[in-house]
């Protein structure tokens, strides 16, 4: 399935001025110039949906996208990590990212972007054991595929595999794409759409019971 339309709705930094809907809501975050806003422009076809930048720890915001006509909403969260942002800076984001993770209802799945050239992060490592911790449902997508050969892009991933695979029995999905190729595209909606047709299934079967 593909994205039929999708537009910006809101920003703000406090979950509970989030959209007041019921419907699922899909996360992305990583760490700063990780290329989460390139990402998202990929994947609805925009050059200008998310504003991207050559400069990390540009998205400060809560940023809501109404997709299909409000059946679902992407949401762009603010980076983490950026070591130029002050302690006091450092805390106020960081605590909009915990209450929007742990506090919002209609998160159904978490996107950590990590970049493929990188051998594996203490801080992407930390986040993700701690969303383990918290039951939090994420997948890993790796980006910037093209910037690295298909061999070393491959072996980077696996050292990430096995990192996780130290302290999990089981991984969570993982993704590789490229915005500047559109590879992954394909494969990170038809996850997405897959998941909104369980939810709707498992409504329309509630519906019948009730």
């Amino acid at each position: 399935m593909d994205i039929k339309n999708i537009k910006y709705e809101i920003s703000n930094e406090n979950p509970n001025k989030c959209p007041a809907t019921d419907v699922p809501e899909y996360a992305f975050i990583g760490r700063s110039n990780v290329g989460k806003s390139s990402l998202i422009n990929m994947l609805g076809k925009s050059k200008s949906l998310a504003k991207t930048s050559q400069k990390p720890g540009k998205t400060l915001l809560i940023n809501h996208f109404k997709v299909d006509n409000g059946e679902w909403y992407l949401v762009d969260l603010p980076g983490y990590g950026y070591a130029a942002r002050g302690k006091e800076t450092r805390e106020k984001f960081g605590k909009i990212i915990r209450d929007y993770i742990l506090e919002r209802e209609q998160l159904t799945s978490l996107f950590v972007l990590i970049d493929i050239r990188h051998k594996p992060q203490k801080i992407d490592i930390e986040f993700m054991e701690w969303l383990g911790e918290n039951g939090v449902p994420f997948s890993i997508v790796f980006t910037k595929a093209d910037k690295l050969g298909p061999v070393a892009g491959e072996r980077n991933v696996e050292e990430y595999k096995k990192e996780l695979l130290k302290t999990w029995e089981e991984l969570p999905p993982v993704f590789i794409t490229s915005s500047e190729k559109g590879k992954g595209r394909q494969e990170l909606l038809d996850y997405i759409y897959s998941i909104n047709n369980e939810l709707a299934n498992e409504r329309r079967e509630l519906t019948k019971e009730s």
